[in-house]
C-alpha cells in the first residue's frame, strides 16, 4: 500500500529583516511527511527548525519574508482530498481553514501559550466553537473527554482551573488537549518537554505516541534532544544553518550517520557508559547567516573538511532510498573518512542495548 504524503516542503527559503541587515534563515529546505508517521527535526538552536514549522503554520513574524518554495498540505474535507499550498493562503484563510483545525502546534512553554485570564476548559472549547460552531454543552463534554485522554485526573473539576493553578506537567497536558480539540491531521510539537523533569517528560512523550496511534495523526517534533528523538521518531531530519544536511529513518541516523555534523550531535549526547564526565562539544560557532554562505556552512567547524567545502555547497548524496546526506565526503572521489572511534563504539553499544524507541 502506497503511503500518503500529508506535508511536502519544496525549496523553502526565508529571510528576516534585522537591524544588522537581511538574514537568510532558511536556505532551500526540502522535507516530506507521510500520514501517521513521526518526523523529528533536530539541530542546534538557531538552525531553522522552528522557523520552518512556523512557516507551515503561517505564523512567521512580521519581519520574515518567504523568498521561494512551496508548502503543500493534504487533508480531507467531506471525504474529498484537498491539497493546498500554505504559502498561497492569506492569514484569514489560514485561521479559518488550517490553524488549529488541520494543523495544531504544541509550543515550548505552556505558561506563555496559555491565556492566564481564562479557565482551561474555556481554552479547550474555544477552537471547537470557533471552527465547527459546536454547541457549548457539546464542546464542554468533548473538553472533559480530552482532559481525561491526556491523563488529567478529575477533569470536570479541572475545567474550572486557571493555568497558574496547575503544575508544569499538567499545563503541558492541557496544551496537548487544546491542540487535539479539533482533530487535526498534523501535530507539531516544538520542544514539548522542555523544563519538565525526566519522569514527566517520559509520560508526555508516551502520551503523544498513544494519542497518535489512536487518532492516526502525523507528528513533527522540533528538538535538540536526541534522547527524545530515539523514543518517538520514525524519520529524522538534521538541520544546520538553515538547511537539511542529513535525513533518513531513525535507525539510519543513529546507527549509520554520514555527515560530520550528525557525528558531532551524537557525540554530544550524555553517555552513562563512560568514565569521562566531560561532555563533547562541537568546536567553533554556527555560520553567521547575515553573510552569504560560501560552500558548506559547516566547513569551518569540520575537521574533515575538504578544499571544495569552502568553495561549493555539497548536494544531497543518496545513501539508501530513505537516507541522504549533504557532504562532499560521500563523493566517489573523496578520501575515505571514518567517524571517530569513540562514536563508533558508542553506536555499537546503542545497538546492543536496543536504544531506539526503548
Amino acid at each position: 500500500m502506497e503511503k500518503e504524503k500529508i506535508l511536502s516542503i519544496k525549496d523553502l527559503s526565508i529571510s528576516f529583516e534585522t537591524s544588522a541587515g537581511m538574514m537568510n534563515a532558511i536556505r532551500g529546505v526540502n522535507l516530506d511527511l507521510y500520514r501517521g508517521e513521526t518526523l523529528a527535526i533536530v539541530g542546534e538552536s538557531g538552525s531553522g527548525k522552528s522557523v520552518t514549522m512556523k512557516a507551515a503554520m503561517g505564523i512567521l513574524s512580521n519581519n520574515g519574508k518567504v523568498n521561494s518554495g512551496s508548502i503543500d498540505f493534504t487533508y480531507y474535507r467531506d471525504n474529498e482530498k484537498v491539497q493546498v499550498d500554505i504559502l498561497k493562503l492569506s492569514k484569514k484563510e489560514m485561521r479559518q481553514r488550517i490553524n488549529g483545525k488541520r494543523i495544531a502546534m504544541i509550543f515550548q512553554d505552556p505558561m506563555t501559550s496559555l491565556n492566564p485570564t481564562m479557565t482551561i476548559g474555556a481554552q479547550i472549547m474555544e477552537g471547537m466553537i470557533w471552527h465547527y460552531k459546536t454547541p457549548k454543552e457539546e464542546a464542554r463534554k468533548r473538553a472533559i473527554e480530552l482532559l481525561d485522554l491526556v491523563g488529567i485526573t478529575n477533569p470536570e473539576k479541572r475545567m474550572k482551573s486557571y493555568p497558574h493553578q496547575l503544575s508544569g506537567g499538567m499545563r503541558q497536558r492541557v496544551v496537548i488537549a487544546i491542540a487535539l480539540a479539533c482533530n487535526p491531521d498534523l501535530l507539531i510539537c516544538d520542544e514539548p518537554t522542555t523544563a519538565l523533569d525526566v519522569t514527566i517528560q517520559a509520560k508526555i512523550l508516551e502520551l503523544i505516541k498513544d494519542i497518535q496511534k489512536k487518532l492516526n495523526i502525523s507528528v513533527i517534533y522540533i528538538t535538540h534532544d536526541l534522547g527524545v528523538v530515539a523514543k518517538v521518531a520514525d524519520y529524522v531530519a538534521v538541520m544546520y544553518a538553515g538547511k537539511i544536511i542529513e535525513k533518513g529513518k531513525v535507525d539510519e541516523i543513529f546507527y549509520d550517520p554520514r555527515h560530520p555534523y550528525t557525528w558531532g550531535l551524537l557525540s554530544a549526547m550524555p553517555d552513562i557508559n563512560t568514565n569521562d564526565d566531560r561532555l563533547y562539544t562541537i568546536p567553533g560557532t554556527p555560520a553567521n547567516l547575515l553573510n552569504k554562505v560560501e560552500g558548506d556552512a559547516f566547513a569551518s567547524r569540520n575537521k574533515y573538511a575538504l578544499n571544495i567545502d569552502f568553495r561549493l555547497e555539497p548536494p544531497m548524496f543518496k545513501i539508501t532510498d530513505t537516507h541522504y546526506a549533504a557532504t562532499w565526503l560521500l563523493h566517489e572521489k573523496a578520501p575515505k573518512v571514518e567517524m571517530p572511534k569513540e562514536l563508533r563504539d558508542r553506536i555499537e553499544r546503542m545497538k546492543k542495548e536496543a536504544y531506539l524507541n526503548a
